[in-house]
């Protein structure tokens, strides 16, 4: 099977390679001012950059569309029309319902139709990666022939038959869990501090917090904002997401801590009965990976974005836990902290404590409900340009620690899915 890929960007090469070092033949294009950088880096894999989309669209048995979500129509309209006939199609964006609807829209009827979706980052060879496999208008042997491919390349590969319900779960995976990190990340930039040199961000916990959120503010904006802005189900969680810290926060600031803790409770018991397999992030593990110069100083914190997420899980009737399938590794973070947290009744009271009566992090939690709401109007708005800004004007903050940040945040990984 020939492989041609329009989009040679981070995730478009990362694929490249991978096919090639597989045995495939491999061909792809990307914008004309980069082919001679994109030759000398490919050429030695033995992939060969055209000049034309419509030259790889031609040749290829399969034909994969990597370009950012917001080009996908304008790229997909000029070049599917050259798609060879009876090949099949693919894209990696990580939003499925605009793609298969500029596929469905510019190809050729004879065109097959099987997407994809790669759960995780260009830092991270696909091999041992969770996958997501979606038929669409395909013959049996066109999707096997799609499964052979990523088995070759050493994918996990998940299968899900709709790409409705590939959307929705990563609704949660993706779009919200960034929305939480990013938060974050904006609140300590308004407050004007880096969160290791604040003793309420020291330990477990907020170690995987802190690399996490530099990890996210390590990639490109506009990955985020389509996952964010073009997911139709992303929107109604990111805006339960909001509302649920917005109505925790009104109770933590009203000190009504009855009805607080009750709330908070009957979250805790639908998310994390006992029929669920727990993830079990390992504390030692955890507490290595801290970028304070000073970690046995350490303070509560109310851990509000925490207690926020499951609050929304719990409204929205959605279990993490079946959510895995479609997991990234931010996402599997964000779960086991949250279950670290919500298992452990000590640390769970002291959080909850620090919520109601800490007036020393109040300021904090304040810059953090401030920048959940700008971040739901955002995506509210379906203001992409505004999303990249809000997104860029953060990720400078914190320019100077975001590729220690990246490899930290990779190790932490690393380590913990060893455990």
């Amino acid at each position: 099977m020939n492989i041609g890929i329009i989009g040679l960007g981070d995730m478009g090469r990362l694929y490249a390679k991978a096919f090639a070092k597989a045995g495939y033949t491999v061909s792809g294009c990307d914008l004309p001012a980069n082919r001679e950088k994109l030759e000398e880096e490919l050429t030695p894999f033995g992939i060969t950059v055209m000049d034309h989309g419509s030259d790889v669209a031609r040749i290829n048995d399969l034909i994969i569309y990597s370009v950012e979500a917001e080009s996908m129509e304008r790229v997909v309209a000029e070049f599917g029309p050259s798609t060879k006939y009876g090949a099949i199609v693919a894209g990696q964006t990580s939003v499925k319902h605009p793609e298969i609807a500029t596929f469905e829209k510019h190809l050729p009827a004879d065109a097959q139709i099987v997407t994809f979706h790669g759960m995780h980052g260009p830092g991270f060879e696909p091999a041992g990666q969770t996958l997501i496999l979606i038929p669409h208008r395909s013959t049996p042997d066109a999707y096997q022939r799609m499964y052979d491919l990523f088995t070759a390349i050493g994918s996990n590969i998940v299968e899900i038959s709709d790409y409705h319900e590939h959307d929705r779960i990563v609704a949660d995976t993706q779009a919200v869990t960034h929305v939480g990190f990013e938060s974050m990340g904006t609140a300590w930039k308004s407050a004007g501090f880096f969160p290791w040199e604040n003793a309420s961000y020291i330990g477990g916990i907020d170690n995987v917090k802190i690399l996490t959120t530099l990890r996210i503010f390590s990639y490109k904006a506009h990955v985020y904002a389509g996952l964010a802005i073009l997911n139709p189900y992303a929107r109604q969680q990111v805006k339960r997401y909001a509302e649920s810290e917005s109505e925790l926060f009104k109770l933590m600031i009203k000190e009504e801590a009855e009805a607080f803790k009750q709330r908070l409770y009957r979250a805790r018991d639908f998310v994390f009965h006992e029929s669920r397999k727990p993830i079990m992030l390992n504390d030692t593990v955890m507490k290595e990976f801290s970028l304070s110069q000073h970690a046995d100083h350490q303070k509560p914190n109310s851990h509000l974005s925490i207690l926020s997420m499951v609050d929304a899980w719990y409204h929205l009737g959605v279990n993490p836990y079946d959510n895995l399938i479609c997991q990234t590794p931010p996402f599997r973070l964000r779960l086991g902290i949250a279950e670290y947290l919500f298992k452990n009744e000590e640390l769970l009271e002291e959080s909850l404590e620090t919520a109601l009566y800490d007036k020393t992090i109040r300021g904090d939690d304040l810059e953090f409900h401030s920048a959940v709401r700008e971040w739901s109007s955002i995506i509210g708005y379906g203001d992409m340009e505004g999303y990249k800004k809000h997104f860029n004007d953060t990720q400078a903050f914190f320019s100077h620690r975001l590729e220690e940040g990246k490899a930290q945040s990779a190790e932490l990984i690393r380590r913990l899915m060893m455990e």
